[in-house]
């Protein structure tokens, strides 16, 4: 099958700082892919460079084979491309509502945008008059994936999902993800906590000083003794 997404030979960073070099990997159409690495190994860069919001210094990132280095985000966001950032980053003064339609791209969408997102997650259905600021952690990062779902992508970027949220609401997030994925939304995952974004994904690759250095599926990773030292802890 080839791919929806490819990076080839990637380079980014920020100022005189390089932070990524020679990335190459891809996304098929349908899959959920894990991006796994310690803090500062690139992992959010990645994602930046891929949503336009990163310039790319070196080599190409091809949305079926439509070169996407070089568009702005909006442009990126029109071709199907959404990203759920870390922090989820909702405008807090806004309604719950609010700040779903914000992620519609356009207006016939919102309606059949809004009722995926309320399905996935009634409790946003509860508090869609509520301000998005006096949310929980958990409700707070529901409603930054359902903004990023609004845009109907045909890939998702997901940055750091479960970051301080309880392990129940861990375990509903990547529940929801999983429907997702079940559905026919492709999603690229950048993810700590390493058992949980396995588990969703099809396959991964392993990020450490802005180089990938290992890739393969869910089982082969999972039987890495470099990733069972470095990440899993065993």
């Amino acid at each position: 099958m080839s791919a929806l997404l490819r990076l080839d030979g990637v380079e980014a960073g920020y100022g005189d700082l390089t932070a990524i070099a020679g990335i190459s990997l891809e996304v098929r159409p349908g899959e959920a892919v894990a991006l796994i690495g310690s803090n500062g190994a690139g992992k959010t860069t990645t994602l930046r460079a891929i949503s336009g919001l990163l310039p790319v210094r070196a080599g190409r990132i091809e949305l079926e084979g439509e070169r996407l280095d070089g568009l702005g985000s909006a442009a990126i966001v029109a071709r199907g491309i959404a990203h759920v950032p870390e922090g989820r980053q909702l405008f807090p003064t806004l309604t719950v509502r609010d700040n779903l339609e914000l992620g519609a791209r356009a207006a016939p969408s919102r309606r059949d945008g809004l009722d995926l997102v309320f399905t996935l997650f009634p409790r946003l259905r509860e508090r869609e008059r509520q301000l998005a600021g006096t949310l929980s952690g958990g409700e707070q990062q529901m409603c930054a994936i359902g903004r990023g779902l609004m845009a109907r992508p045909r890939i998702l970027l997901l940055d750091e999902p479960s970051l301080g949220l309880a392990p129940v609401m861990v375990k509903l997030i990547f529940e929801t993800l999983q429907r997702v994925n079940d559905a026919g939304t492709t999603i690229m995952l950048v993810e700590q906590n390493v058992p949980r974004a396995l588990q969703l994904s099809h396959r991964g690759y392993v990020l450490e000083n802005g180089r990938l250095v290992l890739d393969g599926t869910r089982a082969s990773l999972l039987a890495s003794p470099h990733v069972k030292q470095a990440y899993l802890g065993l």
